[in-house]
């Protein structure tokens, strides 16, 4: 086995993703890091160290005990035999990436909204965004949905994948605490603001990359798809810098592109109205069907990014 993991781990991950998606009833590791999070903050906060030290001790503590333990674990079963080890990584990046469950995710608003009402599409929304849905309009939760599948691709696939590709199980593993942590504190909040800062711009650094190499990939999916990739190329070099965030406006913009949709917007997080540029202001309202598109187009993309994060594994 050359390199940092076998070129057959990655396909193999995304294999398992496909199929299985993420059973519920199976362990996780990142609901494991979900409740170190949690401890983390909790005994940090009753400290007496400045909140924005003790964000920052917990974003470096976590990080690296969770490198650390990724590659006591590999190194272990790698002495147990190759297929051991291989076994191992496999479900582990599988557990990294979460095509499947961002395809369903996004269908299931769909499916609440075509069923059963704009009321109970909020209801199912409100498990995968962050913002508060219950003064979402109908255009508001399809905007949400194509959104939310559009970040996380970058945040549940071409990220954990590529990091799989260059630092072997132990960066992945590392980059899904890293990320967590992100979804749990880095809010512009009262109550994280300063706690917070550290983690999210830790998040922020981690996608950096993967955000920007990500677009070509939407960029060729969106041309095989609908023909559109050089729209989507010149809707990210002009609007990808509107969101606030330095990462999640590149695919936004991508998708946007594709699509033809106008997303973006102001939203209201924990309370606060949040003023946002709008992304693809030139084109319409998105249609329910948009969100079949969007799923489309982030599975297709996902396939691409696969083939191209199996390059380094082979050369290295």
């Amino acid at each position: 086995m050359s390199g940092l993991v076998s070129p057959w781990v990655l396909p193999a991950a995304v294999a398992l993703d496909l199929i299985l998606g993420d059973p519920p009833k199976l362990p996780h590791p990142v609901r494991l890091m979900g409740k170190a999070v949690s401890f983390a903050e909790t005994r940090l906060r009753k400290s007496s160290l400045p909140l924005k030290t003790a964000g920052g001790i917990m974003a470096a503590s976590l990080a690296g005990l969770t490198f650390l333990a990724g590659t006591i674990l590999v190194t272990f079963t790698g002495c147990l035999g190759t297929g051991c080890r291989f076994g191992l990584e496999a479900v582990l990046v599988y557990y990294c990436i979460a095509a499947r469950s961002l395809d369903q995710a996004g269908r299931d608003v769909l499916r609440s909204l075509a069923g059963r009402g704009a009321q109970a599409a909020r209801q199912t929304l409100r498990w995968i965004v962050g913002r508060q849905v219950e003064r979402l309009s109908v255009q508001g939760i399809l905007r949400a949905t194509i959104e939310t599948v559009s970040e996380n691709l970058v945040d549940g696939f071409t990220a954990p994948l590529l990091f799989a590709a260059l630092g072997g199980v132990p960066a992945a593993l590392t980059y899904k605490m890293i990320n967590t942590m992100d979804s749990m504190v880095g809010y512009k909040t009262e109550a994280y603001i300063i706690f917070g800062r550290l983690p999210a711009k830790l998040d922020d650094l981690a996608n950096w990359l993967p955000a920007r190499l990500t677009v070509p990939v939407i960029a060729l999916a969106g041309q095989l798809l609908a023909g559109r990739g050089r729209r989507c190329l010149e809707t990210v070099r002009f609007e990808a810098r509107n969101h606030s965030s330095p990462n999640s406006g590149f695919a936004e913009a991508a998708f946007a592109g594709v699509l033809g949709v106008r997303l973006g917007g102001p939203n209201y997080y924990h309370g606060q109205k949040i003023i946002k540029p709008y992304i693809g202001i030139r084109f319409g309202r998105a249609l329910a069907t948009d969100i079949i598109r969007a799923c489309d187009l982030m599975l297709l993309s996902a396939v691409l990014w696969l083939a191209l994060c199996m390059l380094p594994a082979w050369i290295f």
